[in-house]
């Protein structure tokens, strides 16, 4: 029997389908700034939507309620920055302006004989790190010396940032605008299935936000007075550094543990490094059987191993907006993929049953 070759015919129409998709990517990265700040608009309108609704629940306009929102994050940010921001980036500088004195030879020597300690200490004083401070602290000195021009610089410039402040904010007064500026930008056959996913993907988006930052500051606050109490020197970079990591699961209060306890060893002596290593277990105990299952066992959103892969892909290609993009992105993906499974386990259930 004579076996014939197999042949693929490729239609007209399958041809112009990826012709016009290959098109559309160039234009897009092309146009990339242009989209993540239309992105970035979509995103703050999508967050400041549930306070619209509360508002508007309680007698008040819907721009006024936008307005008033816009004007409290405004208010919160600047506080944020002037109160913690600035206090932060003088602690970091300190910090690494004493890096050199808290890891010498001679001061880890005053405090322990160990021979184990004495050559890392030997190792890290052959560093030479005194440029790359100066260097650090230049920096640290530029943003805390004009905040406005970091926050502009961030967002992609000046023009970006006020766009996207203004995008955000049409979006977030029309009611679901962002519903149906979704529903402009897809075909009448998906824009169901589009602004569903979308309210779906809000949804978590908002949950896993919720979650994270009530963990990061019950967990910093915590540490903060701990520290403070103890009289450990930069606490309040400690603190925010506790609090930050908390976005890494498992391993994110053992690495943020590791710097305090070397600086309370290296200037207080082995028993404070104990005291301060028992804080630590203390707080991630206390979160553990305490704060996640009242707070963040109730709140399902993204996966943590989900988000560090997105946090770390968003930064390496876009940036600071390519991070704050990333968990949105991401719970848009795992929504899609989801429903792609769904739809599967139905065709093959319904095959099974037909045949």
């Amino acid at each position: 029997m004579e076996l014939k070759d197999p042949t693929i015919s490729i239609s007209a129409g399958t041809i112009a389908k990826t012709i016009v998709i290959i098109l559309l990517f160039v234009v897009l990265f092309i146009l990339k700034d242009l989209v993540l700040v239309l992105l970035m608009s979509i995103v703050v309108a999508s967050a400041v939507e549930p306070g619209t609704l509360w508002f508007v629940k309680r007698g008040l306009p819907r721009l006024f309620s936008v307005i008033l929102i816009y004007i409290s994050v405004a208010v919160c940010l600047l506080a944020l920055v002037f109160f913690l921001l600035l206090p932060l980036l003088s602690e970091s500088s300190d910090f690494l302006r004493n890096f050199p004195v808290y890891f010498n030879s001679s001061t880890i020597a005053s405090l322990t004989t160990n021979q184990f300690f004495s050559s890392v200490s030997g190792i890290t004083n052959g560093l030479n790190l005194d440029k790359v401070i100066m260097q650090i602290n230049t920096v640290i000195g530029t943003i805390s010396s004009n905040a406005f021009a970091t926050v502009t610089t961030v967002f992609g410039g000046l023009l970006s940032f006020f766009l996207m402040t203004i995008l955000s904010f049409y979006l977030a007064v029309e009611e679901d605008g962002v519903g149906k500026f979704l529903k402009a930008i897809t075909t009448i056959k998906h824009e169901k299935y589009v602004v569903s996913l979308w309210k779906r993907s809000q949804r978590k988006i908002g949950l896993w936000m919720q979650g994270q930052l009530v963990l990061a500051i019950i967990i910093g606050m915590l540490v903060y007075l701990g520290l403070l109490i103890l009289n450990i020197p930069n606490a309040l970079l400690l603190a925010t550094l506790a609090a930050a990591f908390e976005i890494i699961p498992l391993f994110g209060p053992i690495l943020a543990s590791i710097p305090a306890i070397m600086i309370s060893f290296v200037t207080s002596g082995i028993s404070t490094a104990f005291i301060v290593a028992g804080l630590y277990v203390i707080v991630h105990q206390f979160e553990n059987q305490l704060i996640y299952p009242l707070v963040v066992k109730k709140v399902v959103g993204v996966s943590p191993i989900v988000s560090i892969i997105a946090l770390a892909a968003g930064w390496e290609l876009a940036g600071f907006i390519g991070l704050i993009l990333a968990v949105p992105i991401s719970a848009v993906l795992t929504e899609f993929f989801d429903d792609f499974e769904k739809d599967k386990i139905l065709m093959t259930e319904r095959m099974l049953n037909n045949s």
